[in-house]
């Protein structure tokens, strides 16, 4: 079984609307989107694309918010500090891809190293917090997380923001990344805070 695989197979084990289940879940799917980049071309590549961005924007802004002061409590400051650093990379290779032709000869090996540090950071979360949060939380808990995740999933949103339409300066400022996370944000209730 592929990676995919396993995660849906273990998310199947819980309740649909457990965090941990959820967060699997989105796990399996961009391993599949990364599948599905690599060879696509053209504009269906591009949407791909635009599909994974928008995906790895609700789930960092789901983990920062919703997921990281748990597992701050329940697996420590370091796993929590580890875990943001990693994002925080992730972020920086994301926003080299975002400058690129996707049709372009560089485009496909940056996306690979993009897609071996989302996918390093989905295996550490898995190894490290996912079971601190399943053993400090009960179901109960972990639903109450997940269903506000669900929640915030279904607003959020899937185009850069518009403050940053219409604006190559903006767009340049905030990237499109960021101001997409900046809305899933919004969307889970928290706000924007600094990016840096």
């Amino acid at each position: 079984m592929s990676n995919a695989a396993l995660e849906r197979a273990e998310a199947a084990k819980l309740p649909h609307d457990d965090i941990i289940a959820v967060l699997l879940t989105q796990h399996a799917r961009m391993r599949d989107l990364f599948a599905e980049v690599h060879v696509s071309l053209g504009e269906e590549k591009r949407a791909k694309f635009a599909e994974l961005r928008a995906l790895l924007a609700v789930h960092e802004a789901a983990e920062e918010m919703i997921l990281r002061p748990v597992a701050k409590r329940e697996a420590g400051e370091r796993e929590a500090v580890a875990r943001n650093e990693e994002e925080e990379e992730a972020g920086r290779i994301l926003a080299e891809l975002e400058r690129m032709d996707p049709d372009g000869s560089q485009f496909e090996a940056k996306l690979g190293e993009f897609e071996k540090a989302v996918g390093e950071h989905a295996d550490h979360e898995e190894r490290e917090e996912f079971p601190a949060v399943r053993t400090g939380c009960s179901q109960e808990q972990r639903q109450k997380m997940g269903k506000r995740l669900l929640r915030a999933e279904r607003t959020a949103p899937t185009h850069p923001h518009p403050a940053a339409a219409g604006s190559p300066a903006a767009q340049w400022a905030v990237g499109p990344f960021a101001s997409l996370l900046d809305r899933a944000r919004d969307a889970m209730g928290g706000g924007t805070r600094p990016r840096g």
